[in-house]
Parts: structure tokens; C-alpha cells; sequence
């Protein structure tokens, strides 16, 4: 029997047939959890096979020494003393010792097959996770907590090493005991191994019925703690947030409100619990009573003897013991399963971009980009882009301006293939990015956001993000060219510093420049800037206009821009509006048109025009 049929029968016959009408949409089923961790287990046969070998001989060493001290108490109450009997007594004492040696054998068999099987599987499973949810698209980080996310992978991995404990070295180590037990009772006599067989029957049958009453109760609690750890994930990373705005009693109450659902869950799944063990003790006492009984019976019918009875009471607490413990591992087995089966449903959720059959590297040999008749909307009735067409030419540096919702970042998202386009395609060189690999696409785009988000690593690691194989002089020249590297040398550890989650350590204008650095070390022959410099004063703004001049230099630039030093610089304005082109040329030749950009000109830049450090704010 291994892990695969076990798994089965415990979860799928007892807990799928519910679970597939009561599960919520997030979860995945009992069948595709059992799948994939098998698919692990068995790539690691060998520790598994110990596993069960193990488990097995243990349960034969705990049925064996009872039996010999069956024959040790009946040669005792039925001989007296003699010297002839020593041998006799000598040989079954080393019986039983062996018998427990075989054990101890058997035991270190399954501790270290169980040992390598675990770790080597969980290990497995997070590198799956890790490389999966990785992988996902931008829009399913954007409606997930990260702290949630990174929860259910723990979880995932975590609920293997419980579940592989419980069949293991629970369901099936019981299984094993009680159905060896009930054939050594039914030699001694037929009723008591059919009255054992019987009520271990029942017994189980009521575990399995009263986990099955507590799988919504645990569901609900389950979802009630992912929910309370989102909350406080979500309060604790924007705790700047909530200082500015004055959150802290609205976050704890709110933060409360969830823990008070998760205590309300749990309580009802502790106190159905409590009730499934009074009823348990109840049978126990009864079936204890009732064989003790009828071994009474039979031995004054002289059918079992001393030794007998012993063997009969010996088996009973063993088997109460074992089917006791099958409630503990119930009740855990089944909150495992319902943590693996949050990460498993983000595991059968197709990437929403995924790289096509076969698709090629691609190959930029000048740097041209092409929109061709491209639509986009994250829903039908609301679409971003209608039918764009537009194309850059090889290194050209084209600004796009527009209002708030025009679809000007969208663009360049669709570029970088963070969402698909409904229609139409976008080329680079002629070839279309839905057909090239994504690593190849983005490996030809140096990308520097609005906000740039840094790792919690070193200043070192960050830039050479950029070029991973980097030398230590390209990190610095990188540095030098994007006005960081004085600024780094003032800190206490230098580019050794850590910059803390998300660059937290650093100002925006840091950040911003340490983002720039890392784009020049890449450079990458398509260069996209999504409001690289809005998030800066003055005399950050001239250091990265100075480090922008050097990153631009011969590559094809796209620039989401509303500094007016930033886009009289560029070699075409292209005017965003509903998702459309509405307006397309230099910065003097849309101002003679009057139209849209004429329009946020003059609101934005007022009487200040000829400053160039003024804002217009296009965005």
C-alpha cells in the first residue's frame, strides 16, 4: 500500500465527495493536492519503500512482544518453580528482546527514510512554488497580498511534511496493528477478533464522519486566517500610510474585525472537536468493558488462558491508542490539506502570459517598434486602447503625454508583454512580441518605473540586477554615470549597504538613481521611462537628466513624461487620448496646432514656459 492509495482512501472517499460541492472557487481539490504530491514522492522511491518497510516492522515487533509475554505469564502461572524451566524462561526473555531490538531496527528504518523523504520533497515543492507564482502576471500580484502569497507557499510545504507524517506514520502504522491484531485475537478465539474488527470499524467510521461535519468549519476557519494575515500584511506595509493619515484605530479595528471571524471559527471547530472526543471516550469504556468480559467468559469456560487475557487486554489498549491518535492526526490532516489546497488552486491557474509554442528569441537588430492596430481593456466595457497604430523609429525618443486614464503606461506595459493585447500586435524589428520568448523581449527592454522598488540587498546587488555577470568596475562606472555612486561612498558600509524592503532606507531620488544605474548596466537597445524623474526636486532632477542623457544615447526611447525638461528634449510628443493618437510632432509644432497639448501646456506650465524645471502634468 503506498502513499498514493492511502491518500486515497482516507481523503477522496470521505472528504472529495463534499468538497467538491462545498469548496470555495479558490480552493483546489483533494485529487490535484493527492497528485501533486505524489508526483513528488515518488521521484524519491527509495526513501519511501524505507519508509513503509519501517512503519511495517514496527507494528510487527509491537504485535510480537506481546505474544511472547503471553507464553512467558502462561508458563509462569502454570509451572512451579524449577530449574528446569530457566531455559525455557531464558529463551523467551530473549524473544522479547529481540523482538524490541527488531523494533528499535525498524524504528531508525523509518525515522531516517521519513527524514530524507520529507525534506527532499519540501524542498522540491518550494522551488516549484517559488518558480510558478513567480512566473504569474502582473494583474494577479496586483489583486493578491503579498504576505498572503508568500504564506500559502510555506504553507504548501509545510502541510507535505504533515500529511506525509499522517499516512506514514499514522493511517497506515494503525492500519497495519489493528487488522494484526484482530487475526491474533480471532486465533485465540473468533469473537473477539470479530467484536475488535467490528467496533474498530465503527470507531473509524465515526472519526471519519465527525471530520467530515468539521470540513466547512475548517475551511471557513482556514480562509479566516489567511484573511487576518492579509490584513495585517497589508496595515504593517503601508504603515507610512496609515501614520500620515491618522489610520491607527481605524487598521486596529479593522485588523480585530478579522481576528474576531477567525475566533469565532475556531472556537466552533474546538468545541465540535471537544464533543467527537467525549464520544469517543464513551466507546472506548464500552468496548473495553464488553471484552474484558468475554475473555472473563471464556476463561472460566477454560477456552483462554492467563496469558491469554493479558494478550487481549495488551492488543485493546494498543488499538485504543493507535485509533485515538487517528482523531489528533485527523484534525491536523485535514487543516494541512485545506493550507495545501490554497497554493495548489494558484498552481492550476494558468499564467496569464505565457510564451508561445515554440516561440523564438528575439532579435533586435535596430530597434524600431511598431503598434499595429493594437486594442486593450481589462474589460469589455471599459477599453484602454482602440486600435493604436504607431511606429518608432530606430532611436528615436518619443515622449507620450496625455491625461490621467489616457492609456500611456498601458502602452508600454504591452510592450514589455505584462498584459496581452486583445487585438492587433506590437512588433520590435518586425517581429511580433507574442511570438518571441518573454526573457528574450525583456532582455532588449531596460525599464526604469516611476517608483522603482528595490530588493532588501545590497546596493552592489541591486545595480548589478542590471548585468548579473557584472564586474565590480562596471557596477561602479554604472554608478558613476547615473550620479549615484558619491552618495553611496558617503554611507557607512558603501555598496555594501543595505537599502531595506523596497529601498526604504533610501529617498526617492536615490532610489530613482540606484534604478537608472541599474538600466545603464543593462543596456539594453530599447529604453522605456514611465515618469523616471517626477518623483524628484530640482537638483536630483538635474543629476538624473545628466545620467538620462548618457542611458538614451543610441537606443529607441519610449518616455511617459510630464517634466517639460524631460519632453522638449524628445524627438516626437505623441498625444494620448481616450486610448487613440489624437495629436503626433515636436514639442513646437503640437503648440501651433492648439489642440490637446496646447490645452495642458498652458494650464500646466502658466506663466512659467521659458522654465524648463517647471511641471506639466500629463499624466
Amino acid at each position: 500500500m503506498n502513499i498514493h492509495t492511502v491518500f486515497s482512501l482516507v481523503s477522496e472517499t470521505h472528504f472529495h465527495s463534499f468538497m467538491s460541492t462545498h469548496t470555495p472557487k479558490k480552493l483546489a481539490s483533494v485529487g490535484s493536492v493527492r497528485r501533486i504530491y505524489w508526483h513528488y514522492t515518488r521521484k524519491h522511491l527509495l526513501a519511501f519503500v524505507l519508509v513503509v518497510a519501517g512503519s511495517f516492522g514496527v507494528q510487527m515487533a509491537d504485535l510480537a512482544t506481546p505474544w511472547f509475554l503471553k507464553q512467558f505469564l502462561n508458563l509462569l502461572a502454570t509451572h512451579k518453580p524449577s530449574t528446569v524451566l530457566a531455559g525455557a524462561v531464558l529463551t523467551i526473555v530473549v524473544l522479547v528482546g529481540l523482538s524490541r531490538l527488531c523494533g528499535w531496527v525498524f524504528r531508525r528504518v523509518q525515522s531516517r527514510g521519513i527524514m530524507r523523504l520529507e525534506l527532499a520533497v519540501m524542498a522540491e515543492l518550494y522551488d516549484h512554488s517559488f518558480g510558478y507564482l513567480l512566473k504569474h502576471s502582473h494583474s494577479f500580484f496586483g489583486t493578491n497580498f503579498t504576505g498572503s502569497l508568500t504564506s500559502k507557499v510555506g504553507k504548501f510545504s509545510g502541510a507535505y511534511e504533515s500529511i506525509a507524517d499522517s499516512v506514514l506514520l499514522e493511517f497506515f502504522p494503525t492500519a497495519v496493528f489493528v487488522i494484526g491484531a484482530v487475526i491474533i485475537l480471532g486465533l485465540q478465539h473468533w469473537t473477539l477478533g470479530a467484536v475488535l474488527a467490528v467496533w474498530s470499524i465503527l470507531f473509524l467510521g465515526f472519526q471519519i464522519v465527525m471530520a467530515r461535519r468539521l470540513v466547512p468549519l475548517r475551511v471557513a476557519r482556514a480562509a479566516a486566517s489567511t484573511a487576518a494575515t492579509g490584513a495585517l500584511a497589508d496595515a504593517i506595509s503601508n504603515q507610512h500610510t496609515v501614520t500620515l493619515f491618522s489610520g491607527f484605530a481605524f487598521e486596529t479595528a479593522r485588523f480585530k474585525d478579522a481576528i474576531t471571524k477567525w475566533k469565532n471559527a475556531t472556537s466552533s471547530v474546538w468545541f465540535t472537536d471537544d464533543n467527537t472526543w467525549a464520544m469517543m471516550g464513551l466507546m472506548v469504556i464500552g468496548i473495553n468493558v464488553a471484552m474484558l468480559y468475554m475473555g472473563g467468559v471464556l476463561w472460566t469456560r477454560g477456552v483462554l488462558t492467563v496469558g491469554d487475557i493479558m494478550l487481549l487486554q495488551t492488543y485493546l489498549l494498543g488499538t485504543f491508542d493507535r485509533l485515538f491518535s487517528i482523531n489528533r492526526v485527523l484534525r491536523r490532516f485535514y487543516d494541512t490539506l485545506a493550507d495545501a489546497q490554497e497554493m495548489v488552486a494558484i498552481l492550476e491557474t494558468p499564467h496569464e502570459v505565457q510564451d508561445a509554442p515554440k516561440a523564438s528569441a528575439l532579435v533586435v537588430d535596430h530597434g524600431e517598434v511598431s503598434f499595429r492596430d493594437v486594442s486593450f481593456s481589462f474589460d469589455q466595457e471599459r477599453p484602454i486602447l482602440s486600435h493604436l497604430n504607431l511606429t518608432i523609429e530606430p532611436g528615436q525618443r518619443v515622449a507620450f503625454v496625455g491625461p490621467s486614464g489616457a492609456g500611456k503606461s498601458t502602452i508600454t506595459k504591452l510592450l514589455l508583454r505584462l498584459f496581452d493585447v486583445k487585438a492587433g500586435s506590437i512588433e520590435v524589428d518586425g517581429q511580433n512580441i507574442a511570438t518571441v520568448t518573454q526573457d528574450s523581449l525583456r532582455d532588449a527592454i531596460s525599464f526604469v518605473p516611476q517608483e522603482p522598488i528595490l530588493f532588501h540587498r545590497s546596493l552592489r546587488e541591486n545595480i548589478r540586477y542590471g548585468k548579473r555577470d557584472a564586474t565590480e568596475d562596471e557596477i561602479i562606472e554604472a554608478a558613476k554615470q547615473a550620479n549615484c555612486h558619491d552618495f553611496i561612498l558617503s554611507l557607512p558600509e558603501g555598496y555594501d549597504t543595505f537599502v531595506g524592503e523596497r529601498g526604504v532606507k533610501l529617498s526617492g531620488g536615490e532610489r530613482q538613481r540606484v534604478a537608472i544605474a541599474r538600466a545603464i548596466l543593462k543596456n539594453a537597445p530599447i529604453l522605456v521611462l514611465d515618469e523616471a524623474t517626477s518623483s524628484l526636486d530640482s537638483e536630483s532632477e538635474q543629476l538624473i537628466q545628466q545620467a538620462l542623457e548618457v542611458l538614451m544615447r543610441g537606443k529607441t526611447v519610449l518616455v511617459v513624461a510630464h517634466r517639460l525638461s524631460t519632453i522638449m528634449k524628445m524627438d516626437r510628443i505623441v498625444v494620448i487620448q481616450n486610448g487613440a493618437v489624437v495629436a503626433d510632432g515636436t514639442h513646437d509644432e503640437l503648440l501651433q496646432e492648439e489642440g490637446l497639448y496646447q490645452k495642458l501646456w498652458s494650464i500646466q506650465a502658466g506663466g512659467f514656459i521659458a522654465d524648463e524645471d517647471e511641471t506639466l502634468v500629463a499624466a
